[in-house]
C-alpha cells in the first residue's frame, strides 16, 4: 500500500481529521495482552494509587500508537510514517466505569521538509480530560 495523498496537494496548515479514542479499562486489559506489558498501574486501582497516581492510567505505548492512527487513516498507509516521537507530559487516566477515557486527537501538516523525498511533519495533539496528553508529538511522513 503507498500514501493516498499527494505531497503536491498538502499545503502547510492543512488540518487532518480529528478522532477521538475512547480507552475503557477492557481496552487496557486487550492492549497488556498484545503488549505484554503488565505494570498494574495499568490495571490495579490500589496498586496505582498507592504509587501516587490518581487511578489507573493507559500505556504511553498505547496512547501514542493511538494518537499516530490520526496520521496512518489520513494518508493511508502506516507504512508511509517514515518518523514518529512524542513526549509524555500527563498520563491518561481510565476510571473503573462504562465509558473510561477519551483520548482526543487532532492534527496539522506543520512543514513541507523535502520536495523530493516528499515529506511532511505533522504536529499532533492529544487530550485526555481537557488535558494535553502528549507533548511535542510529530510525524514524518512520506507521500505520494
Amino acid at each position: 500500500m503507498t500514501a493516498k495523498i499527494a505531497y503536491d496537494d498538502v499545503e502547510v496548515g492543512t488540518e487532518l481529521p480529528a478522532q477521538d479514542f475512547p480507552v475503557t479499562r477492557a481496552t487496557l486489559v486487550q492492549y497488556a495482552g498484545a503488549s505484554g506489558d503488565f505494570n498494574p498501574i495499568h490495571w490495579n486501582e490500589k496498586f496505582a494509587k498507592e504509587v501516587g497516581l490518581p487511578d489507573v492510567i493507559a500505556h504511553g505505548m498505547f496512547t501514542m500508537a493511538v494518537a499516530v492512527r490520526v496520521v496512518t487513516d489520513w494518508v493511508g498507509d502506516p507504512g508511509a510514517v517514515a518518523e514518529y516521537g512524542v513526549r509524555f507530559t500527563k498520563p491518561v487516566v481510565v476510571p473503573n466505569d462504562e465509558d473510561g477515557a477519551l483520548i482526543e486527537v487532532s492534527a496539522t501538516v506543520a512543514a513541507k521538509l523535502d520536495d523530493e523525498e516528499r515529506t511532511v511533519r505533522v504536529d499532533l495533539t492529544a487530550k485526555s480530560a481537557d488535558q494535553k496528553v502528549l507533548g511535542m508529538s510529530r510525524a514524518v511522513v512520506r507521500l505520494a
